[in-house]
This record gives structure tokens, sequence and C-alpha cells, in this order.
């Protein structure tokens, strides 16, 4: 099974693809979607729709996983992090991927063991986990991460694949 993860940003929106056979996990691509800052809030949702799109063109995954929305003391940056994470969702919803959404202390205890890990941790980890990848950035990583948990807890079959893994 392919899997897109996505790390959801206005600014930089993290994505990484792997491949889940037989409760082993493959590398296979990660980026950044970025829109520009000086454009309209509806000029950078539509770029980003439109490269996530273009993700999901080239990699044709299975399924998807995304993070859910944490709120922070910034009223105006969630919401707009709310918003991009919205694109992201219509966008694999469009392409007809299942969708599993993951709290950020979730999959950082996933993949580093810590709810609270730190991003170098979780970059760290996810080289371990998926050798040979090398993450374009923090975002990816996160991307990867996200990933790595759908493909342990996501879909109908979550539990199925998290029993393979430990056995």
């Amino acid at each position: 099974m392919r899997i897109l993860g996505i790390d959801p940003g206005l600014r930089t929106l993290g994505w990484g693809v792997i491949e889940s056979q037989n409760g082993r996990l493959r590398h296979v691509a990660n980026g950044l979607c970025k829109s520009q800052a000086s454009d309209d809030l509806a000029i950078r949702l539509l770029s980003l729709n439109r490269q996530i799109a273009a993700v999901i063109a080239e990699f044709a995954p299975d399924e998807a996983g995304i993070e859910q929305t944490f709120v922070n003391k910034d009223g105006v940056a969630t919401l707009k992090l709310g918003q991009a994470r919205g694109v992201a969702l219509l966008t694999l919803a469009q392409a007809g991927l299942p969708i599993g959404e993951y709290a950020p202390n979730r999959v950082k205890k996933t993949v580093v063991g810590v709810g609270h890990a730190e991003k170098d941790q979780v970059l760290h980890m996810v080289k371990i986990q998926l050798p040979g990848c090398n993450p374009a950035g923090p975002d990816a990583a996160d991307a990867l991460a996200i990933a790595i948990c759908h493909a342990l807890y996501g879909g109908t079959n979550g539990a199925m694949r998290l029993r393979e893994v430990r056995a």
C-alpha cells in the first residue's frame, strides 16, 4: 500500500510518500509545497491545492494521513493553518483517498516513542525507520512521520497492520 502523509501549513506544507508491505516500510518520495506570503490568501490556497494534486497524480497513493490542527495562542495563525488543512483534506477527498487524521502527539509517540518530541528527534527517527530517505526539510520529515503513523494505525486494516509489525 502506498501512503501519502501531509503536514499542513500555509507557507510550507510538507508531504511524504511511503510504501507499506507485510509490515515493512519503504520511502518513496518527499517534498514541500510552498505558497508566496505576498499573494492573496485565495491564491495561496489554490496554489497548495494544485501542488498537492500534482503529488497525488505523480505518486498515486492508495491512502493518506494528515495531522490534525492544534490550537495555539495566535488565533489568526491557527485559522490560516486550518484553511490550509481544509484545502489539503479537500484535495485528498477529491482524489478519492481514504484519509486518517492524527493528533501531533500521537504521531510523535508512534515514531519517536515520546508524545512531546522535538522536530530534530522526529527527523532522526524517520531516517532510521526509512533508511536512505533524506527529508526536504522538517515539514517533509513530519509528513513522513504522519505516513508512518497511518501505516500502523490508519485505514480499515490499521489494527491488523499493527499486529503484523509487532510480529
